[in-house]
């Protein structure tokens, strides 16, 4: 048999199947307090004094102590973002052209500190610094052709996988899809379970969730290979014991970082599925917050995730969490067809949970009739 490197498609190809070479996270610190080793990280990627490092974080953070432990040097500058609504687009657009117009020199890198929503952006962000055009013109997979600028992620909290992840999911003017690349990926992450301290309990569970159910779409998808198994029962196993055990919360918040990272690990080298497609519909129409809208969705999911769905209902009930109802009793029809429009758009999504054959089996009829629970 001969094998060959396709330098194009960066794929090992033989004369029966295609396997991707994906982009893992080529640094990674972890531990409590290693947040303070964030400037001996930088130091080396500093290209001078006039080329900045821009520090998007999470306006939750603003006038909190925790801003005077950044590593500010020269004209390094913090742009405090919201995290209250999804990631867009034109979000992108508008930090891209504010750090062009701000600074002569393009920056030395930038620097995510938040949730799923900051992680997102920043890797959009460093991406529209060396790529021309429009966010919304690399939303789709391998639509990027040059190297993103040096970007760092540091979560703040766990479970959305964002910090290890070859996408950055924006909401855009037509569709809500991720730029799916190998430049995404960020070049450093610091994983520090010390920062996710101050998260509430109902996002902490929220975000929890997105993880958890990345694992059961994982495990259970058409998708499935001995190497994204190996990460998601990981994961897998440190959820259950997370959600379903008594543990100290220092140890719970270190495991759940854990978590997040081979839960996103699992899904680079397979895929999520239905829970995932049907709350970018939500996210796209309502605005529903990524977590939570993986939760509303999912506990109608039985039919197809059974034994995750009464992992699920045992997890909120230990937690006592309270899901909003009704969310969709008010909806037209034609808000009923955008959702669906943009949830069976996700096609690799519904072919890792149903198989080559899904369209026969997820009918546009039977996908409102789902959005119709929530």
């Amino acid at each position: 048999m001969k094998i060959r490197s396709d330098l194009k498609k960066d794929v090992i190809t033989s004369n029966k199947k295609t396997y991707r070479n994906f982009p893992m996270v080529p640094r990674v610190v972890f531990g409590q307090g290693s947040f303070s080793q964030l400037e001996e990280i930088l130091l080396p990627k500093r290209k001078n004094s006039d080329a900045p490092f821009i520090f998007l974080v999470d306006d939750f953070f603003e006038n909190k102590e925790f801003v005077s432990k950044i590593p500010l040097m020269f004209n390094d500058e913090i742009i405090f973002v919201s995290a209250e609504e999804e990631p867009k687009t034109a979000q992108v657009d508008a930090l891209v052209a504010l750090i062009k117009d701000r600074f002569d020199e393009s920056p030395s890198g930038i620097i995510g500190i938040g949730g799923g929503t900051l992680l997102d952006l920043a890797k959009a962000v460093s991406i529209l610094l060396n790529n021309n055009g429009m966010a919304k013109d690399y939303q789709g997979w391998d639509l990027v052709s040059r190297p993103s600028v040096y970007h760092v992620g540091i979560p703040t909290i766990s479970g959305t996988g964002a910090e290890v992840s070859r996408t950055t999911v924006l909401l855009g003017p037509e569709k809500k899809l991720g730029i799916n690349s190998d430049y995404t990926t960020y070049d450093q992450v610091v994983l520090d379970p010390d920062l996710t301290i101050t998260v509430p309990k109902e996002q902490w569970f929220f975000t929890g969730m997105d993880c958890f159910i990345h694992c059961v779409e994982s495990l259970t998808g058409s998708y499935l290979n001995a190497f994204s198994q190996s990460y998601g029962e990981k994961a897998m196993e440190l959820c259950k014991e997370v959600f379903l055990e008594d543990i100290p919360a220092s140890e719970s918040r270190d495991k759940l970082m854990m978590a997040s990272w081979h839960g996103g690990m699992s899904i680079a080298y397979s895929q999520v599925g239905i829970a995932h497609a049907m709350s970018y519909g939500l996210s796209y129409l309502l605005g529903t917050k990524h977590g939570i809208g993986n939760c509303l969705v999912f506990q109608h999911l039985e039919e197809f995730y059974p034994e995750g769905v009464e992992l699920f209902q045992k997890m909120q009930e230990k937690h006592n969490i309270q899901l909003p109802q009704g969310i969709c009793s008010h909806l037209t029809q034609n808000d009923f067809d955008i959702m669906v429009n943009v949830s069976l758009g996700m096609e690799p999504l519904w072919e890792n949970a149903l198989g080559e054959g899904w369209k026969k089996i997820m009918t546009p009829e039977r996908l409102q009739s789902l959005y119709q629970k929530i």
